[in-house]
């Protein structure tokens, strides 16, 4: 197994962030969880994590709000980030290519993206494969 990688969880959810921790401690990372996008956006400053898990709905600074943040950032842009919703993949890029009006710079596609709830495999598979540690998704 490669190096353990920080990877950063922000979810509104309590139970959602215990299972998406116990799945990567459990193969080998750290994970680092916060629960809104406020939150967010100031640990990945502080940590610089190898990897993004974020949810797109939650209260206060919503996913994609911070998602804006990270992807204008130039020190956190380069930082991989897994959408992770309940929403529809093709719905919730639609509602990405709506916040391209008023002629704001278009935001890149997330490198990966996931419909809750996970399969844990599915998700250690897409961690893995955006870190380059192996497995495809």
């Amino acid at each position: 197994m490669s190096a353990q990688k920080k990877i950063l969880i922000v979810d509104d959810d309590l139970y959602m962030r215990i299972f998406l921790s116990t799945a990567l401690e459990t193969s080998g990372h750290i994970p680092i969880s916060c629960k809104d996008g406020w939150e967010g956006i100031r640990k990945a400053r502080e940590v610089h994590p190898s990897l993004i898990i974020l949810d797109i709905m939650m209260p206060n600074e919503g996913g994609l709000s911070m998602y804006r943040g990270l992807k204008t950032d130039e020190n956190l842009k380069r930082i991989p980030v897994v959408m992770l919703s309940g929403v529809e993949k093709g719905t919730f890029l639609h509602s990405l290519k709506m916040l391209h009006t008023g002629g704001q710079t278009a935001l890149p596609e997330p490198e990966g993206y996931l419909e809750k709830p996970p399969k844990a495999e599915e998700l250690l598979g897409m961690v893995n494969a955006l870190l380059g540690g192996g497995d495809s998704f």
